[in-house]
């Protein structure tokens, strides 16, 4: 009898124990409301470059096929590139809550499941760029968007459409990066000062290229720091955007020939 006792008390501890995983793994899935949120914030924030439905644009990887994706299933390192982006190959870092940056990895990860699957499209359509309204567009330019607070139709943006076409334009508007770049003046503990173009900031790190082409960095608790950056409005904007909003200056700016 008293075997018997233990033998039950062993299996029910071990049916406990296979509902505890079993509910911490369902616990790690994402809701198809977090899913909804990703592709949402996804279209706004990525889907130009790298397509609405992340398998790849004429700028941007499948990302359905990143390592990233297929070999880390925590999606700590893709939710640190989507993070702090990477800015020599033209992605900028996106200002994203922590809700919304899961919900993107989760996005993701839902649409590599979908990509796997017979049919999936693997390319982005041209017609997703022609679907703005230009008039809107230009309301939202000289209005709300501030856009004309530093650019012009007839100065620097005058002929624009006629040099730039499709997504090469879109990633132009959205991440100008042959741009003028951001200028850093780094002052020390002793007072001397150093300037030059900013090269990586972070919450730990400040560095710079000074005019000699010297690579230069300092612990950013130990320095003072002032930055110029003539495209910060560009990355404050990317987080303001609306889908509409992208597709409608886009399509003013297709005006401008």
């Amino acid at each position: 009898m008293r075997k018997r006792v233990s033998n039950l008390a062993e299996s029910f501890g071990a049916v406990l124990l296979l509902q505890l995983v079993t509910g911490t793994v369902a616990a790690g899935q994402a809701s198809p409301a977090q899913v909804q949120t990703g592709q949402r914030v996804f279209a706004s924030q990525c889907g130009f470059c790298h397509g609405r439905d992340a398998m790849g644009g004429e700028t941007g990887p499948d990302l359905t096929k990143s390592p990233l994706v297929r070999d880390e299933a925590a999606g700590d390192r893709l939710r640190a590139v989507v993070r702090d982006g990477r800015v020599d190959k033209g992605m900028p870092a996106f200002r994203l809550t922590d809700a919304d940056l899961t919900a993107v990895v989760a996005f993701i990860r839902d649409q590599k499941i979908k990509s796997e699957s017979p049919g999936a499209r693997r390319s982005v359509s041209a017609a997703d760029l022609q679907t703005g309204d230009a008039e809107a567009g230009r309301r939202y330019f000289n209005g709300g968007g501030h856009c004309a607070m530093c650019h012009s139709p007839t100065g620097d943006l005058a002929g624009v459409a006629s040099r730039l076409q499709g997504l090469q334009l879109l990633q132009r508007m959205l991440y100008p990066s042959n741009g003028r770049g951001a200028k850093a003046v780094v002052t020390l503990a002793s007072g001397e000062t150093v300037r030059g173009a900013l090269a990586y900031r972070d919450e730990f790190t400040i560095a710079l290229t000074d005019e000699a082409g010297r690579y230069l960095s300092w612990p950013a608790a130990q320095v003072k720091v002032t930055v110029d950056n003539p495209l910060e409005a560009h990355a404050e904007q990317l987080g303001k955007y609306t889908d509409d909003d992208m597709h409608n200056v886009l399509a003013y700016l297709q005006t401008l020939r």
